[in-house]
Order: structure tokens, then C-alpha cells, then sequence
């Protein structure tokens, strides 16, 4: 017998997007099973300017948003603030779902690669168009099995977005930038979901590592998606939900 009081799910978008990321889902759950919150992250949309933007200060948001246990679903960057969340505060979450992300770059070297990476896409950014940066971003291999209709509605979002900020994210939010945390998992015993996309061999591989990593993961792959799994295939993140 359901509970006749709605589950919540928190639901974080991933960078450069915002909680419109996940209108096709929210569409697509069962309104008197769950009661999605879908909020914008720091640096991004109506958070744009909300500083400092830095994990600690997402973390916070997130908690702040209800007082009560809830469902945590991050997709990529968003994935990445959810784990630390849920390390945060593992007795607030009830169930964990991630989708197409990681728990850092462990490797010093290659974290060191990535930091100077997002730097120069940083600077770049900020001295750019939203448009430039728009259509670098949606033109990446890892985002090539996107919906037309989904792709324009992400772009949309995109333009929405200040490039002074977006910068500022990839400064404070960045793989480059995190402390991994593969050697953490193990504190969250919550059921865990990982989701991959079918398409996407890097995160289908780091999928499985998050699952074996946490004690009551398992990994669920998306077959004909890429990374963009909220766009691509919202069904199977509904799917994952209601798990």
C-alpha cells in the first residue's frame, strides 16, 4: 500500500543547464506518488548569482531544501554534488540515483590535467558569447545521440546562462576541482541506483565502479543513450526512480 504522503525527489542538473534539465521526467512521474524539486545549482539559471560557488555551498542548498528524509537523483556535475551531499548528510537520504557520473578523478596527475582543462575553458568562456559557448558545448561527441527537440530546448537553457558564472562553476565545481571519492562509498549504505547510458563507454565504466564501490548499488544501463540521459531517455530515469 503507497503512503498517502508524496515521496520527494530531489533532482540536481548537471553544468551548464539548469532544473529544466528534468521537465521530461517530472512529466513523466506519477503526481500523487513523488513531489519533485528540480532547483537551479549555483552558477546556473535563477542561482546564478548565488556565492560562493563552491560543493559546500551546493550541499547546503540541497539540505536546505526539505526538512524531512528524501530521494537524491544528480545527473553528471549534479551527480557529483549529490555524492557529497549524501556524505554530508547520509541519514537524510533515503535513496541515492545517479546518473551518467563519477566519484572524481583519483590519479593526481590526470586531476591536475583536468584542473588546468576546465581553466582554460574558464577563460574562454568568460571571454566569450553564451551563443560560442552554447555551440561548443552542445557539439561534443558525448552529447551526439541528443533528440533534435531535446537539443533545442538545451540550448535554449544554455542561453539563459551568464558566462561569467558558467566559468566560476567550472573554477569551483569541476571534476578538476573535487576531492575523489571512490575511497567514501562504503559510508552509503542508502539503496543506490546508478544509471549509464548505453552509448557512453567512460561513464558505463565509471557507472560500474560507482556500483561496485557502494554497498547496496547496482548499475542500470540505459541501451540506446548517450550521456544526456535526462534528455534522451527520460523514461529511464523514471524507470530508475521508481525502483
Amino acid at each position: 500500500m503507497l503512503s498517502d504522503v508524496p515521496e520527494t525527489v530531489v533532482l540536481l542538473h548537471g553544468f551548464a543547464g539548469t532544473g529544466r534539465l528534468w521537465d521530461p521526467v517530472v512529466a513523466r512521474l506519477d503526481a500523487e506518488r513523488y513531489r519533485p524539486l528540480a532547483p537551479d545549482l549555483r552558477g546556473h539559471g535563477t542561482a546564478a548569482a548565488r556565492h560562493p560557488i563552491t560543493f559546500e555551498g551546493c550541499i547546503e542548498d540541497v539540505l536546505g531544501l526539505v526538512a524531512h528524509p528524501f530521494t537524491l537523483v544528480g545527473y553528471s556535475m549534479g551527480g557529483r554534488v549529490a555524492l557529497q551531499a549524501a556524505l554530508a548528510a547520509p541519514e537524510r537520504i533515503e535513496r541515492l540515483i545517479l546518473v551518467a557520473t563519477t566519484a572524481g578523478i583519483d590519479d593526481p596527475a590526470e586531476r591536475a590535467q583536468r584542473s588546468a582543462a576546465d581553466e582554460a575553458l574558464a577563460g574562454e568562456t568568460e571571454r566569450g558569447s553564451i551563443e560560442d559557448f552554447a555551440d561548443r558545448w552542445t557539439a561534443q561527441p558525448l552529447f551526439e545521440s541528443t533528440p533534435p527537440q531535446a537539443a533545442a530546448a538545451w540550448r535554449a537553457d544554455i542561453l539563459e546562462s551568464d558566462p561569467t558564472a558558467l566559468a566560476a562553476v567550472l573554477r569551483g565545481l569541476g571534476t578538476g576541482a573535487m576531492t575523489p571519492l571512490w575511497g567514501r562509498l562504503g559510508e552509503l549504505r542508502m539503496p543506490a541506483t546508478v544509471l549509464a547510458g548505453g552509448r557512453d563507454a567512460k561513464f558505463r565504466a565509471l557507472g560500474r565502479r560507482l556500483a561496485d564501490g557502494l554497498p547496496n548499488g547496482e548499475l542500470v544501463v540505459a541501451g540506446g543513450a548517450g550521456h544526456g540521459i535526462p534528455r534522451e531517455d527520460p523514461a529511464a530515469v523514471v524507470a530508475a526512480i521508481a525502483r
